[in-house]
């Protein structure tokens, strides 16, 4: 866990600035800027779109009586995909990209499910039911 959290606090924004100062040294710091500021604002938008395309899927199972995990992990990582393509930087903003292409975001879907599938097995994840839920 530390060790992912290293590469997510520490690693990152390196090559992060990195880029940003291998490009803005080739296309100049204003293009490197309208660029990051481009990436957010197109970012944002596809974000907004994509969420609403799967609130409405989201709302679609429910109404026909079924769980929407599928649903709701597409919009988890229509979340992070919007949360990094508003970090400046040319890494996040490539893989926030994939993350709102729906036909990439279902690989994304596909490996934490598998990921999800694996530790339930190896007991690290216990599914309980609750039984005295009341609404």
């Amino acid at each position: 866990m530390f060790l992912k959290l290293f590469s997510l606090f520490l690693i990152i924004p390196l090559v992060e600035l990195y880029l940003l100062l291998k490009i803005g040294g080739i296309i100049g710091a204003f293009n490197t800027v309208l660029v990051i500021f481009i990436t957010a604002t197109i970012g944002a938008y596809l974000a907004k779109s994509q969420g609403f395309l799967v609130l409405r899927k989201i709302q679609e199972a429910n109404s026909q009586g079924y769980m929407p995990g599928n649903e709701l992990l597409h919009g988890l990582f229509v979340l992070i995909g919007g949360f990094a393509l508003l970090t400046p930087g040319f890494l996040t903003d490539a893989i926030g990209f994939s993350m709102l292409i729906p036909q990439i975001r279902e690989i994304y879907v596909g490996i934490a499910k598998e990921t999800l599938r694996k530790k339930i097995e190896r007991g690290d994840v216990q599914m309980q039911m609750y039984t005295n839920f009341r609404p």
